[in-house]
């Protein structure tokens, strides 16, 4: 059973996204906040498999509930996806920073949303290959201000950082796994290396620590 924890502060909103959940019969509802702070109180109550949060909200915000969540030992086997009403802005990319695993606009088909929590709950790339591509092309526009390094870079395989610079360039895994000439279960277990030699909970993390860290240059740079 997935485990969701709903963070609005519109509750019709919350209310639409609880009534497809309910009709689910591998996903549960635990708990629900208007707040990023009621939220965070929750995670830490419930731990639920994903936490579903609003980038903006009273009290609390989405990035920073989320960095909260990502800072905590007892919640690092929650999966944080962020709602928003405005697509790929400059918030989201902040909260991928802080530790989601990714971001759905709010007006997502039925499906894709069911989808989506499936899939962040396994731990499996949630960013779909062309959201990926719009990270990458938001960060090559912005001016690096910060460059951090990953605990990990030397111990990677020279397969794993092949896999890492193409997960980096949005490809999804079948089309790594043709690109290295291998099997997409393989290329799947060079990418989770990575991500455990890196500390990076998800692909997501993995995306902007590839480019943070220098690892992998955008084009044009």
């Amino acid at each position: 059973m997935i485990r969701v924890l709903l963070v609005d502060d519109q509750p019709l909103l919350r209310s639409g996204f609880r009534a497809l959940l309910d009709l689910e019969d591998d996903i549960q509802v635990v708990a629900e906040a208007g707040d990023g702070q009621e939220g965070l109180e929750l995670a830490r109550e419930h731990v639920p498999d994903v936490a579903l949060i609003d980038i903006r909200m009273p009290v609390l915000d989405g990035i920073e509930a989320t960095r909260r969540i990502a800072a905590d030992p007892a919640l690092a086997g929650v999966h944080v996806v962020i709602l928003t009403n405005y697509g790929l802005d400059e918030y989201v990319f902040d909260a991928l920073r802080a530790g989601a695993a990714g971001f759905l606009v709010k007006d997502i088909v039925p499906d894709d949303f069911l989808h989506a929590v499936r899939v962040a709950a396994r731990g499996d790339a949630l960013l779909a290959p062309s959201i990926t591509r719009k990270l990458i092309t938001r960060y090559v526009s912005q001016p690096l201000t910060t460059t951090r390094t990953g605990a990990g870079l030397d111990e990677l395989t020279a397969r794993e950082r092949e896999a890492v610079a193409l997960v980096a360039q949005g490809l999804s895994n079948d089309e790594i796994a043709g690109r290295m000439v291998i099997s997409p279960m393989t290329a799947k277990t060079h990418i989770n290396r990575a991500m455990a030699k890196l500390h990076v909970r998800d692909r997501a993390q993995l995306v902007v620590l590839a480019y943070e860290s220098g690892l992998v240059a955008p084009r044009g740079s």
